[in-house]
């Protein structure tokens, strides 16, 4: 019997079910209760129609996706449930996205968070979305919840930009994290009181970089239709899943284990040096959803 492939005929039929329902339908295994193991819980969800084209992201499909893995991350039937155990209507919640121009969060996305947000009862006045202007911003600068959202890409200083350096942003002068590898880049999130307002991190992996060389590259070459989001509430484990992905890529790609420019040492470091989270594996429960062709790991 060949593989089942989700069309998007199936996949808005499931949009009609509860988000765990959704989850049976895609064939995933939710662990009863007596057998939730005390790992920290990462969700990967693709779908194959999760573009229009390259790099436009269908919002319809992208909210559907979010929705899904937020909640079967939260262990919630409903979206919205699993939300409310993520903010609280009094709260005041800044969505840290990356404008990189190539390679951007997408609107899309942030779009998705912030409707569910608000959703919760949050009222609009009270979000805002912002990368660079963070430390300017009003709502940053008060803000009781953060939403960390980025896209996963390879990075001259840090090895890959991912859910930790996407705070950066928060730092007066970036460069003062880029030696070693960007080692200790972890250290910011506790400086500038950053782990405990973090409530969720997303790591968009919808179009994922897998390779480039120097500072600020791209290129288009580089990018592959992956169409996948990962969220957790543990930015170190997110990252270290990412990535395993983007190492595999490359090896795909290459045909070898090709070492990227700089090593991505700051997130084995993020969790033995600055305990931020996890980044061994074998502590990590992984909880794939959806699209399986090319999933490489």
């Amino acid at each position: 019997m060949g593989k089942k492939v989700i069309t998007r005929r199936d996949f808005l039929r499931v949009t009609a079910m509860t988000p765990l329902a959704g989850a049976f339908a895609y064939g995933l295994k939710i662990p009863q209760e007596k057998e939730v193991s005390k790992k920290v819980k990462v969700v990967l969800i693709r779908d194959e129609e999760a573009l229009i084209s390259f790099k436009k992201p269908d919002p319809d499909v992208v909210q559907k996706m979010l929705d899904d893995a937020v909640a079967i991350l939260l262990g919630e039937k409903d979206t919205v449930q699993a939300w409310k155990k993520l903010v609280k209507p009094s709260d005041i919640v800044g969505i840290k996205t990356n404008i990189m121009h190539y390679l951007p969060t997408t609107q899309e996305v942030e779009q998705a968070l912030k409707q569910r947000i608000m959703d919760v009862g949050v009222p609009e006045e009270n979000i805002g979305i912002d990368d660079r202007g963070v430390r300017r911003n009003p709502i940053f600068q008060k803000a009781t919840a953060l939403i960390n959202a980025r896209p996963v890409r390879t990075h001259h200083w840090s090895g890959i930009g991912g859910c930790i350096k996407n705070y950066i942003t928060f730092v007066p002068r970036a460069s003062a994290y880029h030696p070693d590898s960007c080692a200790d880049l972890a250290s910011l999130w506790k400086e500038f009181n950053l782990i405990d307002r973090t409530k969720l991190n997303i790591l968009v992996m919808l179009n994922p970089q897998f390779h480039s060389v120097g500072p600020h590259s791209y290129s288009d070459k580089y990018v592959w239709d992956y169409k996948g989001i990962m969220v957790s509430q543990d930015p170190v484990a997110v990252d270290a899943i990412g990535l395993q992905i983007i190492q595999a890529k490359r090896r795909e790609y290459f045909g070898k284990d090709l070492p990227m420019q700089t090593p991505a040492k700051h997130i084995r470091l993020a969790d033995t040096r600055h305990h931020l989270g996890v980044s061994d594996p074998r502590k990590i429960e992984l909880l794939k959803l959806g699209w399986k062709e090319g999933i490489l790991i």
